[in-house]
Protein backbone atom coordinates (compact mmCIF):
# COMPACT_ATOMS: atom_id res chain seq x y z
CA UNK A 1 0.00 0.00 0.00
CA UNK A 2 1.56 3.12 -0.87
CA UNK A 3 2.15 6.14 1.50
CA UNK A 4 -0.31 9.58 0.82
CA UNK A 5 2.74 11.26 2.54
CA UNK A 6 4.72 13.21 -0.03
CA UNK A 7 7.50 12.25 -1.21
CA UNK A 8 7.53 8.94 1.08
CA UNK A 9 6.75 5.55 -0.87
CA UNK A 10 6.20 2.78 2.09
CA UNK A 11 4.75 -0.29 1.28
CA UNK A 12 4.12 -2.97 4.49
CA UNK A 13 5.66 -6.35 3.93
CA UNK A 14 4.02 -8.59 1.78
CA UNK A 15 4.36 -12.19 1.64
CA UNK A 16 7.05 -12.55 -0.67
CA UNK A 17 9.42 -10.98 1.80
CA UNK A 18 9.57 -13.99 3.74
CA UNK A 19 10.51 -16.32 1.31
CA UNK A 20 13.24 -13.99 0.64
CA UNK A 21 14.21 -13.65 3.90
CA UNK A 22 14.52 -17.71 4.26
CA UNK A 23 17.58 -16.94 2.24
CA UNK A 24 19.35 -15.74 4.28
CA UNK A 25 18.14 -18.28 7.60
CA UNK A 26 19.54 -20.65 5.39
CA UNK A 27 22.83 -19.39 4.39
CA UNK A 28 23.70 -18.62 8.59
CA UNK A 29 22.49 -22.20 9.21
CA UNK A 30 24.67 -23.74 6.61
CA UNK A 31 27.69 -21.71 7.33
CA UNK A 32 27.60 -22.88 10.97
CA UNK A 33 26.88 -26.27 10.20
CA UNK A 34 31.20 -26.65 10.29
CA UNK A 35 31.42 -25.14 13.64
CA UNK A 36 28.63 -27.83 15.35
CA UNK A 37 30.43 -29.68 18.17
CA UNK A 38 33.62 -28.06 17.78
CA UNK A 39 33.76 -25.73 21.06
CA UNK A 40 34.04 -22.64 19.35
CA UNK A 41 30.58 -20.59 19.38
CA UNK A 42 32.39 -17.04 18.83
CA UNK A 43 33.51 -18.85 15.04
CA UNK A 44 30.01 -20.18 14.32
CA UNK A 45 28.24 -17.15 15.04
CA UNK A 46 30.85 -14.80 13.46
CA UNK A 47 30.38 -17.47 10.23
CA UNK A 48 26.55 -16.68 10.39
CA UNK A 49 26.48 -13.48 10.99
CA UNK A 50 28.53 -13.00 7.63
CA UNK A 51 26.41 -15.53 5.75
CA UNK A 52 23.26 -13.82 6.80
CA UNK A 53 24.27 -10.16 6.15
CA UNK A 54 25.41 -10.88 2.65
CA UNK A 55 21.50 -12.26 1.54
CA UNK A 56 20.02 -9.87 3.51
CA UNK A 57 21.87 -7.41 1.24
CA UNK A 58 20.06 -8.83 -2.00
CA UNK A 59 16.93 -8.63 -0.85
CA UNK A 60 14.65 -5.82 -1.95
CA UNK A 61 13.31 -4.17 1.43
CA UNK A 62 14.62 -1.12 4.04
CA UNK A 63 15.17 -2.63 7.18
CA UNK A 64 16.13 -1.23 10.40
CA UNK A 65 17.52 -3.79 12.85
CA UNK A 66 15.88 -2.74 16.07
CA UNK A 67 17.38 -5.93 17.74
CA UNK A 68 21.18 -6.81 16.78
CA UNK A 69 23.86 -8.78 18.06
CA UNK A 70 26.10 -6.46 19.24
CA UNK A 71 26.98 -2.41 18.83
CA UNK A 72 28.65 -1.32 15.83
CA UNK A 73 31.87 -0.82 17.39
CA UNK A 74 31.65 -4.83 17.65
CA UNK A 75 31.49 -5.56 13.90
CA UNK A 76 30.69 -7.99 11.84
CA UNK A 77 27.63 -8.21 14.30
CA UNK A 78 24.07 -7.11 12.72
CA UNK A 79 24.16 -3.87 15.09
CA UNK A 80 21.45 -2.41 16.24
CA UNK A 81 20.42 0.37 14.34
CA UNK A 82 21.96 -1.15 10.86
CA UNK A 83 20.38 -1.05 7.66
CA UNK A 84 20.23 -3.81 5.74
CA UNK A 85 18.55 -4.67 2.56
CA UNK A 86 18.98 -2.81 -0.65
CA UNK A 87 16.88 0.40 0.66
CA UNK A 88 13.80 -0.36 -2.04
CA UNK A 89 10.47 -1.69 -0.59
CA UNK A 90 8.84 -2.61 2.23
CA UNK A 91 10.38 -0.74 5.36
CA UNK A 92 10.90 -2.58 7.91
CA UNK A 93 12.06 -3.22 11.69
CA UNK A 94 13.80 -6.48 12.08
CA UNK A 95 14.98 -8.46 14.83
CA UNK A 96 18.36 -10.89 13.78
CA UNK A 97 19.93 -13.88 15.70
CA UNK A 98 22.27 -15.58 13.04
CA UNK A 99 22.56 -18.44 15.90
CA UNK A 100 19.80 -18.16 18.52
CA UNK A 101 21.73 -21.14 20.69
CA UNK A 102 25.66 -20.70 19.95
CA UNK A 103 26.87 -22.62 23.12
CA UNK A 104 24.41 -25.16 21.91
CA UNK A 105 26.09 -25.20 18.31
CA UNK A 106 29.76 -25.15 19.58
CA UNK A 107 28.52 -28.23 22.01
CA UNK A 108 27.00 -30.31 18.89
CA UNK A 109 23.52 -29.78 20.99
CA UNK A 110 19.61 -29.90 19.61
CA UNK A 111 17.84 -26.80 19.16
CA UNK A 112 19.78 -24.39 17.24
CA UNK A 113 18.46 -22.03 14.56
CA UNK A 114 19.19 -18.98 12.59
CA UNK A 115 16.21 -17.18 13.20
CA UNK A 116 14.99 -13.35 11.98
CA UNK A 117 11.63 -11.77 12.67
CA UNK A 118 10.23 -8.80 11.18
CA UNK A 119 7.30 -6.32 11.31
CA UNK A 120 6.84 -2.58 10.19
CA UNK A 121 8.65 -0.04 10.77
CA UNK A 122 8.21 1.62 13.96
CA UNK A 123 6.52 -1.31 15.65
CA UNK A 124 8.88 -3.21 17.71
CA UNK A 125 9.68 -2.20 20.93
CA UNK A 126 13.33 -1.53 21.65
CA UNK A 127 14.19 -2.90 24.99
CA UNK A 128 18.11 -3.36 24.20
CA UNK A 129 18.95 -0.95 27.08
CA UNK A 130 17.41 -3.99 29.41
CA UNK A 131 19.13 -7.64 28.54
CA UNK A 132 16.27 -9.53 30.24
CA UNK A 133 12.78 -10.51 30.58
CA UNK A 134 10.32 -12.34 32.40
CA UNK A 135 7.68 -13.96 30.02
CA UNK A 136 4.87 -16.59 29.74
CA UNK A 137 3.96 -18.03 26.02
CA UNK A 138 0.92 -20.36 26.14
CA UNK A 139 -1.02 -21.40 22.86
CA UNK A 140 -4.56 -19.50 22.28
CA UNK A 141 -6.12 -21.45 25.12
CA UNK A 142 -4.16 -19.49 27.36
CA UNK A 143 -5.59 -15.92 25.97
CA UNK A 144 -8.00 -14.42 28.95
CA UNK A 145 -6.84 -16.98 31.24
CA UNK A 146 -2.94 -16.96 31.72
CA UNK A 147 -1.73 -13.98 33.15
CA UNK A 148 2.25 -13.15 34.27
CA UNK A 149 0.88 -11.54 37.66
CA UNK A 150 -0.76 -14.32 38.62
CA UNK A 151 1.65 -17.17 40.72
CA UNK A 152 2.52 -20.16 38.29
CA UNK A 153 0.28 -22.83 40.22
CA UNK A 154 -2.95 -20.73 39.39
CA UNK A 155 -1.54 -20.36 35.83
CA UNK A 156 -1.40 -23.92 35.17
CA UNK A 157 -4.48 -24.57 36.99
CA UNK A 158 -6.15 -22.07 34.75
CA UNK A 159 -4.45 -23.59 31.77
CA UNK A 160 -5.01 -27.10 33.02
CA UNK A 161 -8.93 -26.31 32.95
CA UNK A 162 -9.21 -24.20 29.47
CA UNK A 163 -7.26 -27.46 27.60
CA UNK A 164 -9.48 -30.15 29.66
CA UNK A 165 -6.07 -31.84 30.14
CA UNK A 166 -5.33 -33.33 33.66
CA UNK A 167 -2.73 -30.70 35.47
CA UNK A 168 0.01 -33.83 35.97
CA UNK A 169 0.19 -33.91 32.10
CA UNK A 170 0.93 -30.49 31.49
CA UNK A 171 4.48 -29.58 30.11
CA UNK A 172 6.36 -26.61 31.01
CA UNK A 173 9.47 -25.14 29.19
CA UNK A 174 12.21 -23.39 31.51
CA UNK A 175 15.64 -22.27 30.80
CA UNK A 176 17.50 -24.65 32.92
CA UNK A 177 19.60 -21.40 35.27
CA UNK A 178 19.90 -21.49 38.84
CA UNK A 179 17.51 -18.54 38.81
CA UNK A 180 15.05 -20.90 38.18
CA UNK A 181 15.34 -22.76 40.60
CA UNK A 182 12.26 -21.68 43.00
CA UNK A 183 9.95 -21.39 39.80
CA UNK A 184 10.81 -25.22 38.89
CA UNK A 185 10.41 -26.28 42.25
CA UNK A 186 6.70 -23.99 42.13
CA UNK A 187 6.06 -25.93 39.14
CA UNK A 188 6.33 -29.66 40.26
CA UNK A 189 4.74 -28.90 43.38
CA UNK A 190 1.86 -27.57 41.32
CA UNK A 191 1.98 -31.17 39.65
CA UNK A 192 2.90 -30.06 36.32
CA UNK A 193 6.58 -31.16 34.63
CA UNK A 194 9.09 -29.30 33.27
CA UNK A 195 11.34 -29.36 29.99
CA UNK A 196 14.31 -27.84 30.87
CA UNK A 197 15.95 -25.63 28.39
CA UNK A 198 20.08 -25.61 27.93
CA UNK A 199 19.45 -22.26 25.30
CA UNK A 200 16.49 -21.45 23.06
CA UNK A 201 13.91 -19.95 24.64
CA UNK A 202 12.41 -18.54 21.25
CA UNK A 203 11.68 -22.59 19.87
CA UNK A 204 10.83 -22.80 23.76
CA UNK A 205 7.86 -20.26 23.70
CA UNK A 206 7.06 -21.46 19.67
CA UNK A 207 6.37 -25.15 21.18
CA UNK A 208 4.12 -24.11 23.58
CA UNK A 209 2.06 -22.06 21.40
CA UNK A 210 1.95 -24.88 18.67
CA UNK A 211 -0.92 -27.03 18.97
CA UNK A 212 0.84 -30.11 18.06
CA UNK A 213 3.64 -29.88 20.83
CA UNK A 214 3.60 -31.54 23.75
CA UNK A 215 4.37 -28.30 25.62
CA UNK A 216 1.57 -26.62 27.00
CA UNK A 217 3.55 -23.51 28.64
CA UNK A 218 6.79 -21.48 28.46
CA UNK A 219 8.19 -19.79 31.09
CA UNK A 220 10.83 -17.43 32.83
CA UNK A 221 13.55 -15.01 32.89
CA UNK A 222 15.20 -14.84 29.07
CA UNK A 223 16.80 -12.06 27.09
CA UNK A 224 14.56 -9.37 26.35
CA UNK A 225 15.36 -9.09 22.54
CA UNK A 226 14.12 -12.87 22.37
CA UNK A 227 11.04 -11.76 23.92
CA UNK A 228 10.15 -9.77 20.71
CA UNK A 229 10.81 -12.15 18.23
CA UNK A 230 9.38 -14.25 19.65
CA UNK A 231 6.13 -11.88 20.02
CA UNK A 232 6.48 -12.03 16.33
CA UNK A 233 6.14 -15.62 15.90
CA UNK A 234 3.38 -16.07 18.51
CA UNK A 235 0.78 -13.21 16.88
CA UNK A 236 1.15 -15.37 13.96
CA UNK A 237 0.11 -18.64 16.13
CA UNK A 238 -2.72 -17.03 17.51
CA UNK A 239 -1.35 -17.98 20.77
CA UNK A 240 -0.57 -15.47 24.03
CA UNK A 241 2.72 -13.77 25.17
CA UNK A 242 3.49 -11.04 27.95
CA UNK A 243 6.61 -9.94 28.94
CA UNK A 244 8.04 -7.79 32.40
CA UNK A 245 11.37 -6.56 32.37
CA UNK A 246 13.83 -7.71 34.77
CA UNK A 247 16.95 -5.51 35.15
CA UNK A 248 19.56 -6.54 36.96
CA UNK A 249 20.94 -3.46 38.47
CA UNK A 250 19.74 -0.51 39.19
CA UNK A 251 22.14 1.20 36.33
CA UNK A 252 20.03 -0.61 33.67
CA UNK A 253 17.22 0.31 35.24
CA UNK A 254 17.49 4.04 34.82
CA UNK A 255 18.70 3.04 31.20
CA UNK A 256 15.74 1.55 30.68
CA UNK A 257 13.60 4.57 32.07
CA UNK A 258 15.86 7.35 30.18
CA UNK A 259 14.76 4.99 27.13
CA UNK A 260 11.32 4.95 27.70
CA UNK A 261 10.35 1.72 29.12
CA UNK A 262 8.01 0.68 31.22
CA UNK A 263 9.10 -1.58 34.97
CA UNK A 264 6.99 -3.38 37.34
CA UNK A 265 4.70 -3.74 34.19
CA UNK A 266 3.19 -6.50 31.71
CA UNK A 267 3.99 -5.87 27.96
CA UNK A 268 1.26 -7.58 25.90
CA UNK A 269 1.49 -8.99 22.33
CA UNK A 270 0.94 -6.01 20.80
CA UNK A 271 2.79 -3.91 22.67
CA UNK A 272 5.91 -6.11 22.08
CA UNK A 273 5.04 -5.24 18.75
CA UNK A 274 2.45 -3.03 17.47
CA UNK A 275 1.34 -4.61 13.93
CA UNK A 276 -0.76 -7.32 12.50
CA UNK A 277 2.03 -8.09 10.06
CA UNK A 278 4.28 -9.69 11.44
CA UNK A 279 7.48 -12.33 10.32
CA UNK A 280 9.13 -14.99 11.89
CA UNK A 281 11.40 -17.21 9.69
CA UNK A 282 13.97 -19.97 11.07
CA UNK A 283 15.71 -22.56 10.13
CA UNK A 284 17.31 -25.20 12.42
CA UNK A 285 21.29 -25.05 12.39
CA UNK A 286 21.10 -28.61 14.70
CA UNK A 287 17.76 -30.67 15.11
CA UNK A 288 15.34 -29.79 17.13
CA UNK A 289 11.73 -29.66 18.06
CA UNK A 290 10.97 -27.15 16.01
CA UNK A 291 12.93 -27.70 12.82
CA UNK A 292 15.33 -30.17 11.85
CA UNK A 293 19.07 -29.46 11.24
CA UNK A 294 21.37 -28.80 8.27
CA UNK A 295 21.76 -32.31 6.73
CA UNK A 296 24.55 -33.11 4.42
CA UNK A 297 23.15 -35.64 1.80
CA UNK A 298 25.56 -36.74 -0.54
CA UNK A 299 25.78 -34.03 -3.60
CA UNK A 300 23.17 -32.22 -1.35
CA UNK A 301 22.70 -29.92 1.60
CA UNK A 302 19.41 -30.20 3.57
CA UNK A 303 17.74 -27.44 5.10
CA UNK A 304 14.63 -27.37 6.54
CA UNK A 305 12.77 -23.79 7.89
CA UNK A 306 9.61 -22.37 9.54
CA UNK A 307 7.73 -19.33 8.14
CA UNK A 308 4.85 -17.67 9.71
CA UNK A 309 2.80 -14.67 9.26
CA UNK A 310 0.54 -12.68 11.34
CA UNK A 311 -1.64 -11.15 8.53
CA UNK A 312 -2.54 -14.77 7.13
CA UNK A 313 -2.11 -16.98 9.76
CA UNK A 314 -0.01 -19.46 8.38
CA UNK A 315 2.87 -21.77 9.37
CA UNK A 316 4.84 -23.15 6.41
CA UNK A 317 7.76 -25.37 5.96
CA UNK A 318 10.36 -25.18 3.52
CA UNK A 319 12.54 -27.94 2.83
CA UNK A 320 15.43 -27.18 0.49
CA UNK A 321 18.05 -28.90 -1.19
CA UNK A 322 21.08 -27.00 -1.93
CA UNK A 323 23.74 -27.74 -4.34
CA UNK A 324 27.08 -28.75 -1.70
CA UNK A 325 29.23 -27.75 -4.43
CA UNK A 326 28.01 -24.19 -4.30
CA UNK A 327 28.83 -23.85 -0.89
CA UNK A 328 32.35 -24.72 -1.67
Amino acid sequence: MASTEPGTLYRHPDRNLAMELVRATEAAAIRAVPFVGKGDKNGADGAAVDAMRKFLGTVDFDGVVVIGEGEKDHAPMLFNGEHVGTGHGPQCDIAVDPIDGTSLTAAGRPNALSMIAVSDRGSMLDASSVYYMEKIVTGPEGIGVVDLRQSIGDNLRALAAAKKKPIGEMQVAVLDRPRHAQLIEEIREAGAGTRLLLDGDVAGGINAARYETRIDMCVGIGGSPEGVASACAIKALGGLIQGRLAPKTDEERERGEAAGLKFDYVYEADELVRSDNTFFVATGVTDGGLVEGVRRKGPIIRTESIVLRSRSGTIRRVVADHLAEKWL
